[in-house]
């Protein structure tokens, strides 16, 4: 008997062996495919969140910087004086009034993709995402006094601060965001170059327009 033993043990230990050994190549080549997947993600959400931060810092920024401009004007510095004028709550809706108001334009953009019109649409949904974040952004500014008098918004706005901050750390010291900066400022130089020559017809057309808004 326990010759017999011995000689079907071998046989079984080596089909036992062969199959841990594939059942841990199989694993290891499960790990490499999770960790290449995690590496693909991790470089995929950085350029998400460097595109992200580039829209806020080179368009809501300057986008309300813009709008503060136009403050000057005395129709607008009177719509703007009763925005920051208003309570808490009232100030919350009118702050959200931006997204509301250009939804429909959003939709539209989408009834046109699916008509077919997609340089249209593409145009009419970049108008809507660049006015939304100008209009957004001045309003923000104009209601972050009155918004921050809500505990609700003011915790809110304590914790993803801080956050965002910590991650514009993160995301600007990638790749993605050093080529975007670099690209940046090659696009501010040749825009200098093609706008300088307008820069006096602009000046004057704004001066017209400030003179027809004293008269009325």
């Amino acid at each position: 008997m326990s010759e017999t033993t011995g000689q079907s043990d071998p046989p079984r230990h080596r089909g036992l062996r062969k199959t841990a050994a594939r059942a841990g190549a199989v694993a290891i080549a499960a790990l490499r495919v999770v960790r290449t997947f995690r590496t693909v993600l991790r470089r995929l959400a950085e350029v998400i969140l460097a595109l992200i931060i580039i829209f806020e810092e080179w368009g809501w920024r300057p986008l309300a910087a813009l709008l503060a401009q136009l403050a000057r004007l005395r129709p607008v510095a009177a719509i703007e004086a009763g925005i920051a004028s208003l309570p808490p709550y009232p100030s919350l809706l009118v702050f959200a009034l931006p997204t509301a108001l250009l939804f429909p334009l959003k939709l539209l953009s989408l009834w046109l993709i699916a008509e077919g019109r997609l340089l249209l649409a593409s145009l009419l949904f970049a108008f809507a995402k660049v006015a939304g974040t100008a209009l957004l952004a001045r309003i923000y500014q104009l209601t972050e006094p009155k918004l921050m008098q809500l505990a609700w918004f003011a915790r809110l706005h304590d914790i993803v601060v801080p956050w965002k901050d910590a991650l514009v750390d993160r995301v600007k010291a990638t790749p993605v965001w050093r080529a975007a900066a670099d690209l940046k400022s090659r696009a501010k130089v040749a825009l200098k170059a093609v706008l300088a020559p307008l820069k006096p017809q602009v000046a004057a057309m704004i001066e017209r327009l400030r003179g027809l808004l004293r008269r009325g």
